[in-house]
C-alpha cells in the first residue's frame, strides 16, 4: 500500500511538470541522488517513470528506490543536456552511465598556445586545446607522441613559447637533431604552424595526406642539394609508414567515421568504439558499466556527447549499432554541431561493410563484458573467502585501509587508501595531517584520523558521505581497540581489523582487540591484503615526505655554497628535522647521498660558525 501511494505521489507531481526543456534529478528515502535524466518536455518524460507501463528490469530497480525528484527548467535541449552532465560529474548518481574518471583513458593534446604543445594527458578539460583519443593505452599514445616530438622536431620540454625564444642555449634534443629547436629563434612562427598542422593530421588518422605532403618537400629538398632536410623527410615518411603497417585498411582511403557497438549482458554492459581514419581502424576504446546502469535512449544519448566532448577529432559519419529515437539522434546532432563544428551524422547500417564493422565493434563490447564479469567474479570470490573468514553478514563493497606514518615527533601523517569491489579506488584516497597530539601516539593519531573521516558521513555528496563495510588498520590489537571504541561513542556500526605483519612486513594475519585471524591458508586472501598493505603505506610515506619537504624550507640550505635543490631534498630526507641535522657530526652528513665531502664541511660549518666542536 505505501509503495502504491508513493507511486501515486510521484506521478501527481510529475504530471504537475510543465510541457518544456529540463533536467530532472531523482532521489532515495536518504535524499542521495541516484539518476539525472533530461527532456525535451518533462512533464511526459518523467510521469512515464511512475506510470504503470511496461519497463525494463533496471528502471523499475531504479524507480523502486525513488522517493522524490527535483526538476531544473531549461530553455533549450542542448542547456539541458549540458546541465545534466554537470550533475551527472557533481553527484555521480549510480544508476547514470558516464565515462570513467579522468585517471583512467589516455588522450594526446595539442594546446591551444601561441606556439601549441602535444602532451600526454588523462583529463580533458574545457579549455582552448584539441583532445585526441581516448586510446587503448599508454604504448599507443606514446609510440605517437615519440614519432611526432623527434620526426617532426616539436619541442618535449617544458620552455614556455615565445616567452624563452633565444634566452637559452638549446637542449641536447636539438643537438641530437630531434627538436627543430624553436628556442633558438631559427624557426618562423609559420613554420612551426605547419609542423603543429601536419601532426594534427596523423592524429586525425590522415596519414596519406601527411605522406605526400612530405614526399613533395623531399623532392624540392633534393632538386636544391638540401640533403640532410631531404633525409629528415625520408625518416619522418618511413616513420609514418612503420605507424600504419600494422593497421588494417577496411574501407576506401577516404573514409573517416567512429563506429559504436553495443552489448546489454545480464551483469554487465559495454560500448566498444572503432576509430577508421584514412580508411583504417586506428584504435579501440571499451567503455564497461556496471548491471545498475540505465543504457536507455537518454543515457545512450548523453554517453555520446560526453565521448565527443572537447575532442579535436569528431568526423562526420558516426555508426550505431542500436538505436535512438530521433529526439535523442537530433539533440546529438546538434550538441556536435555546437560544440565541435561538425556537421556530424548517426546512422544505423542494416547492412553492407558498415553493419559488418558495426557487428565487430558488438563482438568487441561483448568479450570486454565477459572479461570484467571473469574479473569481478575472481574478485567477489576474494572478497567472499576474507568476509566468511571475518564472519562478516554481507560482502565488504567498500574497503578503507588506514595507516599512520611519522618522523620523529613531527611530521606526522595518516593515509586512508579505499578499495570498491575489490579494485583500488584511487580517486577516494586522502591523506590527514596530525597536528593536535603531542609525540609519536600511533594509538591516539589511528583516533585522531578515524574521527575527522567519520565525521563526514553525514555529507550530502562526496567519497567522504559513503559508509565504509569494512576498516583495516595497518597495526595490531591495540589500533583496533581506540578504533572500536571511537564507533562505539559515535554510535556506528562499522567492523574493524588490525593487518598484523611478520618479520618481513608481510601481512601475517588479522586481528580484532582480542585475538588473531589466521589468513595463511587462504592464499587470494593473502595476496589481496598483501597489495592493500603494502598500497596504503605507500601512499601514507609519500604524503608525509611531501609535508616534510613543504615544512623544512630547503631555501636555508641552498644558500650554503655547492648546496642546490636535489642535494638540500637529501639532507632533508636523511635527517628526521632540522634540528637532527644541525646536531649531526661532519661524518653522518658526508654519509648522505650525492653529498661529497666539501659539501658535508659547507653544511657543517653553516650550522656551526665555521669551528668545529
Amino acid at each position: 500500500m505505501q509503495k502504491q501511494e508513493r507511486m501515486e505521489r510521484l506521478l501527481e507531481k510529475a504530471n504537475s511538470l510543465p510541457l518544456c526543456p529540463g533536467v530532472y534529478i531523482m532521489k532515495n528515502a536518504q535524499g542521495k541522488v541516484i539518476y539525472v535524466g533530461k527532456s525535451r518536455k518533462l512533464k511526459n518524460r518523467v510521469s512515464q517513470y511512475f506510470q504503470n507501463s511496461e519497463k525494463n528490469l533496471k528502471t523499475m530497480r531504479m524507480v523502486s528506490l525513488v522517493e522524490d525528484f527535483d526538476f531544473i527548467v531549461c530553455r533549450t535541449e542542448i542547456e539541458a543536456l549540458s546541465l545534466e552532465n554537470n550533475l551527472i560529474k557533481r553527484h555521480t548518481p549510480k544508476y547514470n552511465i558516464r565515462l570513467k574518471d579522468a585517471k583512467s583513458y589516455p588522450y594526446i593534446k595539442v594546446t591551444g598556445e601561441e606556439y601549441p604543445r602535444i602532451l600526454f594527458t588523462r583529463s580533458r578539460q574545457n579549455d582552448r586545446a584539441k583532445y585526441y583519443g581516448p586510446y587503448t593505452g599508454t604504448a599507443t599514445v606514446f609510440s605517437i607522441l615519440s614519432l611526432l616530438h623527434k620526426e617532426f622536431g616539436i619541442p618535449s620540454c617544458k620552455r614556455r613559447f615565445p616567452r624563452d625564444i633565444g634566452k637559452e642555449r638549446p637542449c641536447i634534443y636539438y643537438q641530437m637533431k630531434q627538436c627543430c629547436g624553436l628556442c633558438t629563434g631559427e624557426i618562423s612562427g609559420e613554420e612551426y604552424t605547419e609542423m603543429i598542422r601536419s601532426a594534427t593530421e596523423i592524429l586525425r588518422g590522415n596519414t596519406s595526406k601527411v605522406r605526400h605532403a612530405l614526399e613533395e618537400k623531399m623532392l624540392a629538398y633534393a632538386e636544391e642539394e638540401r640533403y640532410e632536410a631531404a633525409m629528415r623527410c625520408r625518416n619522418t615518411i618511413r616513420a609514418l609508414e612503420k605507424l600504419s603497417e600494422t593497421q588494417k585498411v577496411v574501407s576506401s582511403p577516404d573514409d573517416n567515421r567512429d563506429i559504436f557497438g553495443l552489448h546489454v549482458g545480464e551483469l554487465a554492459s559495454s560500448v566498444s568504439v572503432l576509430n577508421v581514419r584514412g580508411g583504417i581502424v586506428m584504435n579501440k576504446s571499451d567503455f564497461v558499466f556496471s548491471k545498475e546502469k540505465l543504457l536507455d535512449d537518454s543515457g545512450l544519448g548523453s554517453f555520446l556527447c560526453e565521448y565527443y566532448r572537447g575532442k579535436g577529432d569528431v568526423p562526420s559519419e558516426i555508426y550505431l549499432s542500436f538505436s535512438l529515437d530521433e529526439e535523442e539522434k537530433s539533440l546529438v546532432e546538434q550538441y556536435l554541431l555546437n560544440t565541435a563544428d561538425v556537421r556530424a551524422t548517426l546512422r544505423i547500417p542494416e547492412r553492407g561493410d558498415k553493419k559488418a564493422l558495426c557487428d565487430i565493434a558488438v563482438n568487441n563490447a561483448e568479450q570486454a563484458v565477459l572479461q570484467y564479469v571473469k574479473e569481478t567474479e575472481r574478485s567477489d570470490s576474494t572478497l567472499a573467502t576474507l568476509a566468511a573468514l571475518l564472519g562478516l553478514e554481507a560482502l565488504p563493497e567498500r574497503i578503507e585501509v588506514y595507516d599512520i606514518s611519522n618522523l620523529g615527533k613531527e611530521h606526522k601523517t595518516a593515509g586512508m587508501i579505499v578499495c570498491e569491489d575489490g579494485k583500488l579506488k584511487r580517486s577516494d584516497y586522502r591523506s590527514f595531517l596530525i597536528k593536535d597530539i603531542e609525540g609519536t601516539d600511533d594509538y591516539a593519531c589511528m583516533r585522531e584520523t578515524l574521527a575527522r573521516r567519520l565525521s563526514h558521513l553525514s555529507d550530502e555528496n562526496g567519497s567522504f558521505s559513503e559508509l565504509p563495510d569494512l576498516l583495516l588498520l595497518d597495526g595490531g590489537r591495540g589500533h583496533v581497540s581506540v578504533v572500536k571504541e571511537l564507533l562505539e561513542e559515535m554510535e556506528l556500526c562499522i567492523p574493524v581489523f588490525g593487518m598484523v605483519k611478520d618479520d618481513f612486513h608481510k601481512t601475517r594475519a588479522l586481528c580484532t582487540d582480542t585475538e588473531e585471524i589466521n589468513i595463511a591458508r587462504h592464499q587470494a586472501v593473502f595476496v589481496f591484503l598483501y597489495k592493500l598493505q603494502e598500497e596504503v603505506h605507500r601512499y601514507t610515506v609519500s604524503k608525509m615526505t611531501s609535508a616534510k619537504l613543504k615544512t623544512l624550507k630547503s631555501s636555508s640550505l641552498e644558500q650554503i655554497k655547492g648546496i642546490g635543490a636535489q642535494k638540500a631534498k637529501n639532507l632533508l630526507l636523511a635527517f628526521e628535522s632540522m634540528e637532527e641535522l644541525r646536531a649531526a657530526e661532519l661524518s653522518e652528513i658526508a654519509r648522505v647521498k650525492g653529498i661529497r665531502e666539501s659539501d658535508a664541511k659547507a653544511v657543517y660549518d653553516f650550522f656551526h660558525g665555521g669551528k668545529e666542536e
